[in-house]
């Protein structure tokens, strides 16, 4: 398996999402490793997950709980801000607007690395290739390369916003196609904070049976893929250049 090596000149990082709960799902342990190296960390949340729940439950109470869950799991890993786009939750397609405003979001933070969903179908394991999660890896792409580096992409983030042009050096795709990922993050040592981060959406997993075991086996064999020694736990992604 080919690896690649991150870079080490990282100060802050981007992780922009589809869903709430998804950054715990598929990488709060490695978002938890970066904080504790001192990597201010912000996430960017496309929708607020309100397509989800019981038939006919009120769809805006339904948002309203899953942003404070998703800003309670952010705390368990150490990020302390949470921006919500307020796209469609089932609905979200790689617009210009939502270019644009992920672009608005990187201008602000300004991050060394961007974490993201692969825009590539993962054919082994569907569950992680909902099409919001597809549609928000194409736009953030696009918002890191070329639109967020660029002055004459979305003037208006310039001369009304007065946000300057930001050149991302590096992005980490999330559960894309497993022959792509290049890199696994030894996250031993942290699996009880992703844990923790994952028990905060009450209303996803609730009192779900299982669930330490099931994340703790998929990430051991992660590890193991990596050639990691037994015990050890691990969540693997494509890392790209793009500085």
């Amino acid at each position: 398996m080919s690896t690649t090596t991150p870079r080490v000149d990282v100060r802050s990082a981007l992780v922009v999402t589809a869903h709430p709960d998804d950054v715990d799902f598929g990488a709060a342990g490695t978002v938890a490793t970066w904080t504790a190296a001192g990597i201010e960390v912000s996430y960017c949340v496309c929708t607020s997950g309100e397509a989800s729940g019981e038939a006919g439950r009120d769809a805006a109470e339904m948002a309203r709980v899953r942003e404070a869950e998703q800003r309670a799991a952010a705390e368990q890993v150490g990020v302390r801000e949470v921006t919500f786009l307020g796209y469609a939750d089932g609905a979200v397609e790689p617009s210009l607007a939502l270019r644009r405003d992920i672009a608005r979001v990187i201008r602000r933070v300004r991050p060394d690395r961007v974490l993201t969903w692969s825009p590539e179908i993962n054919w082994s394991f569907i569950p992680t290739t909902h099409p919001d999660h597809r549609a928000v890896g194409a736009a953030t792409f696009a918002a890191v390369y070329p639109d967020a580096r660029n002055p004459h992409a979305f003037p208006e983030l310039l001369a009304d916003e007065g946000l300057e042009p930001w050149s991302v050096p590096e992005l980490w795709l999330a559960d894309g196609p497993v022959t792509l990922r290049n890199h696994a993050v030894d996250v031993t040592a942290y699996a009880d904070k992703k844990l923790a981060a994952l028990r905060s959406h009450v209303s996803q997993v609730g009192a779900a049976e299982g669930l330490e075991e099931n994340i703790r086996a998929y990430l051991a064999g992660t590890a193991s893929r990596y050639g990691m020694a037994d015990g050890r736990l691990a969540e693997d992604f494509q890392v790209v250049d793009t500085g």
